[in-house]
């Protein structure tokens, strides 16, 4: 063992033995009596004092609970009392739940009376504001919102705006610049106005060795009759009386030549001079020796018809071999009854057909060029037409005019004028290219979404402001350059492919001025025979004919029996 635990051991062994000699003696004894005895008498104290301190809470308790008593009948006498009065409130208030509810069936029936006189007005407001917006829209109609042609617009008309900035200069040629006079003759009468003396036998002039001229020009029209004459033999045998041959041409005692006709042709079909003032002014300008009747120079157009059937074929030709063809069908009016003039016009082969038909839509391009065509048609969005050719391009001046009126007509929407900026744009675009160059595919990807964007703005403005019933044109605009989207911009892939069907609305505007000057025609035959007319002078001039005398030379034909000519015109019918 180490000396620590000795120690420890030590000290415990010294400490049992001093405790063992206390037992021993007693005094340990006498110690812990007095120690019980003290505490003991602790104990006694404690257990007086619990008992005071137990007996004053018990007499605390019996007070409280005297005073909780008191106050639990304060509180349930309040408390019935609160009871009473909230049966009291409770029985009010159903009371007045019940006028309440009265008074709500009441106001519900007057709101739903009233509900019902609001929509009715609301339907009637919308419904004459449509009504309006249609009058305002047919009212603002013109050639520039609309397929409304601008000879139809006879007052209001605007004045044509120019961009052109003032320079401050006065009106006409200006110094520096060329001039352009007026081109000169070879003159048939010369006369030389003599010199003043006082220029000529005067010392101080002298000549220049400058002859100034000066010319008059005038026109002459004289009249040229050639008659032939013949013997006449009578047969003694039979009777029968003979002459020798006239030479062609020559059938009535008085016949006209091509000149003539050519003249009253032109007049009547190009100019759009009614048959009278035709025929007084030939009399007028020939002295009174021509005086023709309005029956001649209304079959001047069957002359016409039935000599050209070659140039008929030629047109048709050119049509068919055409890689684009405009169409267009125009109003037309045969005896108070309603019938079309199917116009057909090839831009790049300057050939033009007029086709006078009884009815448009299929039952009026069935058995004309149109019919057999293989290549790309530029229309109206006349769906007939889809029909036909390969392709198709609509006509983009049409598009902005309906644009147009939807701004006018819709000024809520904004899809309208953004549309209308990039159709300017893209027809800007197109012009410009240089001739033969192809357009920039990454350009016209750029418009191809631009245009996908604004018809997505359409469509959202559309579902926020629905299209009124009375005004649609906008809606189905919107519709229409959704659905045929390809078709309005391929004029932006082939530079062959015209933007608009401009081409055959002027063409459409020919037959238009001789059909108000006609007012209405005599047979449909008449109608056909007209067409042929226009159809050919528009190629004489296509070709740089001098039209007057080639017509005059038409007439100066053999005419082709009936039948051929017949068959010679259903080329073009």
């Amino acid at each position: 063992m180490d000396f620590e635990t000795v120690s420890t051991l030590q000290y415990r062994n010294r400490s049992l033995t001093k405790q063992v000699a206390d037992f021993k003696s007693g005094e340990k004894y006498i110690q812990m009596a007095a120690d019980y005895k003290e505490l003991l008498r602790f104990h006694h104290r404690e257990m007086k004092r619990l008992e005071y301190e137990l007996s004053r809470a018990h007499s605390e308790t019996v007070t409280v609970r005297r005073y909780w008593g008191g106050v639990m009948d304060d509180l349930e006498k309040e408390y019935r009392e609160q009871i009473r009065r909230l049966e009291a409130e409770i029985g009010r208030l159903k009371k007045q739940n019940l006028e309440l509810a009265r008074q709500r069936d009441a106001a519900k029936d007057k709101l739903r009376e009233r509900t019902g006189q609001y929509y009715a007005a609301a339907s009637e407001l919308e419904e004459e504001r449509g009504k309006n917006k249609k009058l305002r829209a047919q009212v603002n109609r013109d050639f520039e919102n609309s397929s409304l042609p601008s000879s139809l617009q006879r007052a209001g008309r605007k004045k044509i705006p120019n961009s052109r900035e003032k320079t401050g200069r006065r009106p006409g040629g200006q110094p520096g610049h060329k001039g352009h006079p007026r081109r000169k003759h070879t003159p048939d009468i010369t006369c030389e106005i003599p010199a003043p003396a006082e220029y000529a036998e005067s010392p101080d002039y002298y000549e220049t060795g400058k002859v100034i001229r000066k010319q008059k020009v005038c026109i002459r029209l004289g009249v040229e009759v050639i008659e032939y004459t013949a013997r006449e033999y009578r047969s003694r045998k039979s009777g029968a009386r003979v002459h020798a041959p006239f030479p062609e041409g020559f059938v009535n005692e008085v016949n006209y030549d091509g000149t003539v006709k050519a003249l009253a042709f032109l007049l009547s079909n190009e100019c759009c001079v009614s048959h009278g003032k035709i025929r007084r002014l030939l009399s007028e300008l020939t002295g009174g020796r021509i005086v023709i009747s309005d029956g001649m120079i209304n079959g001047l157009c069957g002359e016409f018809s039935a000599k050209t059937g070659h140039e008929k074929k030629e047109i048709v030709r050119k049509l068919l071999s055409s890689p684009v063809m405009n169409a267009d069908f125009t109003n037309a009016s045969v005896n108070g009854k309603g019938m079309q003039v199917l116009v057909l016009a090839s831009p790049s082969e300057n050939a033009a057909l007029y086709i006078g038909r009884e009815k448009k839509g299929h039952a009026g391009v069935i058995g004309t060029p149109l019919a057999d065509y293989v290549g790309t048609v530029v229309h109206d969005h006349d769906k007939t037409f889809y029909s036909y050719g390969t392709d198709h391009q609509e006509c983009t001046q049409h598009d902005i005019r309906y644009l147009t009126g939807s701004i006018q007509n819709e000024p809520e929407l904004t899809w309208n004028g953004q549309m209308l900026s990039l159709f300017r744009e893209m027809l800007h675009y197109r012009n410009g290219l240089p001739e033969g160059a192809q357009p920039d595919p990454q350009a016209v990807s750029g418009f191809e979404a631009a245009y996908d964007r604004i018809l997505q703005k359409a469509e959202e403005e559309y579902a926020s402001e629905p299209p009124n019933d009375y005004y649609r044109e906008g809606y189905n605009l919107f519709i229409r350059l959704k659905e045929y989207k390809e078709n309005e911009l391929l004029f932006l892939h082939d530079t062959r492919v015209p933007a608009n069907n401009s081409l055959c609305e002027r063409l459409a505007r020919v037959y238009k001025r001789k059909q108000k000057q006609a007012v209405t025609l005599r047979s449909y035959e008449n109608l056909c025979c007209i067409c042929d007319g226009l159809s050919v002078v528009y190629l004489l001039r296509s070709q740089g004919e001098n039209v007057y005398q080639k017509t005059a030379e038409i007439y100066g034909r053999k005419r082709p029996p009936r039948e051929k000519a017949k068959e010679e015109t259903g080329v073009m019918a």
